[in-house]
């Protein structure tokens, strides 16, 4: 096989390349260019301007400087000295080499512990700002992938988060305190008594949006009640009685259409007591309430005595229920004529026609039992229930009434009640 032919402009362009290509050696600089290591040592010696780059971007003396002299049979051969110093040369770029590669594996190793806390991006910022003063700030950057300059546009904010952070804990301070007031509330009724309370002077006024973003950092929830309860079975009567409302739950004014319920509320011992509720359309508010042991008739009179007694008057109102018993009773009816009040029924079986009274009915559950599956006596489950309602009626914010309490919205956008007897 014929020798190749090397022109000395190649040669020179060898060696250059060799001594300015970082931590560079002669078996690869020369399995790159297709010729022997020990060519490539020869045109160094001869060529070699006696510098070199290390791997970390310094350049330090080599030992195999280029000589001088050169004779047509070749380059003098390389003493043992030559050797031994270009050898250690080599050993001290491998060295370096190893100790650049170990240095990076140990930020890599720490960085991980940054990567996976949610925002990824920022924990890198995060690793670099935590770790700038033991690594160079471009060899961070450079290994976990960011910009340097998207890093020092973080970093210059930095004081601006903390502002934020500082404004976010005392949002979540003062959430904490209207949800501890009750803990049934979530974030749109929560926004509304905080802006309530800024219209006072406590505070100011906040977005609904950041109020559901600080609920959710600081781990804050209205309940939910997970478990599903049957509360009501309508039953058939032979009555017919025609739906006036058709699931239409609104009402033009107040005092015009009510709906109504029996519920049971059940106690530890395995009893119950029984609420019957009359429900206003129009504010939603609770017009007339009644509590008792039993399921006769008179537990769903009471009730429709009660709103009579708040209202006034029902006379001209319409008043819609399910098919119970109570409800189809003569007696029921014989009192629905005497205070001036239409009866209205949904479909047998079917509670969405009466689904303002059953929302209503598994609210109250929900709030007041929470967790718990009964009150633990009488006493206590009728004290607590009237807390509710009136709670209900007068604080409570209901989405309906634009996040007011069904009183105060009766009150900003009043409608011609009846004046009481």
């Amino acid at each position: 096989m014929a020798r190749k032919n090397y022109s000395e402009e190649f040669r020179r362009q060898a060696v250059d390349l060799y001594e300015s290509t970082p931590g560079a050696t002669l078996r690869g600089i020369a399995a790159d260019l297709g010729i022997e290591r020990a060519t490539l040592a020869r045109w160094v010696e001869v060529y070699g301007s006696g510098k070199k780059t290390t791997a970390d971007g310094a350049t330090v003396s080599s030992p195999s400087r280029g000589r001088q002299r050169a004779t047509r049979a070749g380059a003098e051969p390389e003493s043992p000295e030559a050797r031994i110093a270009r050898l250690e040369t080599e050993n001290a770029q491998l060295r370096a080499e190893q100790t650049k590669l170990t240095t990076e594996r140990e930020i890599l190793r720490q960085a991980a512990k940054y990567f996976g806390r949610g925002d990824e991006l920022v924990n890198r910022f995060q690793f670099v700002a935590d770790h700038c003063t033991t690594f160079e700030v471009k060899r961070l950057c450079a290994l976990v992938e960011i910009e340097r300059s998207s890093y020092y546009a973080w970093l210059k904010a930095a004081p601006a988060r903390r502002q934020r952070a500082a404004d976010d804990a005392a949002l979540a301070a003062r959430i904490r305190s209207v949800h501890d007031d009750d803990n049934t509330q979530g974030a749109p009724r929560i926004t509304t008594e905080l802006n309530a309370g800024a219209g006072a002077g406590d505070g100011e006024r906040v977005n609904h949006k950041r109020v559901a973003r600080v609920m959710r950092e600081h781990g804050i929830v209205g309940y939910r009640r997970r478990r599903k309860v049957r509360t009501t079975v309508p039953e058939p009567a032979d009555r017919k009685v025609p739906d006036l409302l058709n699931r239409d739950f609104t009402a033009p004014a107040a005092n015009q259409r009510y709906v109504g319920d029996i519920t049971y509320l059940p106690l530890a011992d395995g009893n119950n007591l029984y609420l019957a509720t009359v429900i206003d359309c129009y504010s939603r508010r609770l017009a007339g309430w009644s509590v008792a042991d039993h399921m006769r008739t008179e537990l769903v009179e009471d009730a429709l005595k009660a709103a009579a007694a708040t209202r006034g008057s029902l006379a001209g109102a319409a008043f819609h229920s399910d098919h119970g018993a109570q409800y189809t009773s003569k007696d029921f009816a014989l009192l629905c004529k005497e205070l001036g009040v239409t009866q209205s029924m949904g479909a047998v079986g079917t509670s969405a026609d009466n689904s303002l009274a059953e929302s209503f009915n598994a609210t109250l559950k929900r709030e007041v039992l929470q967790d718990h599956n009964s009150w633990s006596d009488e006493a206590t489950c009728r004290r607590q229930v009237f807390r509710w309602l009136v709670r209900y009626n007068t604080r409570r914010r209901h989405s309906w009434c634009r996040y007011l309490s069904p009183n105060t919205y009766e009150a900003l956008y009043p409608a011609t009640l009846p004046s009481a007897a």
